[in-house]
């Protein structure tokens, strides 16, 4: 499957300001600096489509996009704010956010597959491991996409990796999907848009 086009839809505050649940969608979120946008950027073929920043914490809303690929389907994709906020993010700011995160991914009627993105630079963090057990425990779909490989040597991404699915499999009886990437070298795209691919062959409107 390829990507033919991906345009900006709308920045939503909630769940209930999102477009309507017309097409299959797939949520990213991850911790900040994880390269959510760089990653959503290199999945659609665009440099410039989701707003990448050197700040912490800059995306505040659910960003919605629209994208219509090679196998005539129409789906949408959701850039959520990172769990991990800016130490400069007031605490009142960081339960809102934490709010509507947790609204979206609960009640987002077509929320397909949510892709968790994990630094593979680092060892396993406690925010990421517990943020994948609460989707457990919301029974939510998800896969989990390591990002920023072309930062490590090969060594480094492998340990990593394997350390936070080894860390995985002490509340998990089987490790969930996951991809590698690179959003510079474009490592793993065809890969994500295929397991797409697959799941929109399988969307029922709703």
């Amino acid at each position: 499957m390829e990507v033919i086009s991906a345009r900006y839809v709308i920045s939503s505050a909630t769940h209930k300001q999102c477009p309507p649940p017309d097409h299959p969608e797939y949520a990213f979120i991850g911790r900040s600096n994880v390269g959510k946008s760089s990653l959503i950027n290199m999945i659609t073929g665009q440099t410039k489509l989701a707003k990448t920043s050197a700040t912490p914490g800059k995306t505040k809303l659910i960003n919605h996009f629209e994208v219509i690929s090679s196998d005539k389907k129409k789906w949408n994709i959701a850039d959520l704010p990172g769990y991990g906020y800016a130490a400069t993010v007031s605490q009142k700011a960081r339960n809102n956010w934490g709010n509507m995160i947790e609204s979206y991914i609960r009640k987002r009627e077509n929320l397909v597959c949510l892709f968790v993105l994990i630094d593979s630079r680092h060892s396993p963090q406690a925010i990421d491991l517990a943020f994948i057990n609460q989707l457990g425990e919301w029974q939510v779909p998800f896969v989990v996409v390591f990002t920023k490989t072309d930062k490590n040597k090969p060594g480094a991404t492998v340990r990593n990796v394997d350390a936070f699915l080894q860390a995985l499999s002490e509340n998990w009886e089987q490790a969930p999907p996951h991809f590698i990437t690179s959003s510079t070298k474009r490592t793993g795209r065809k890969e994500m848009l295929d397991y797409i691919g697959g799941l929109n062959a399988s969307f029922k409107k709703l």
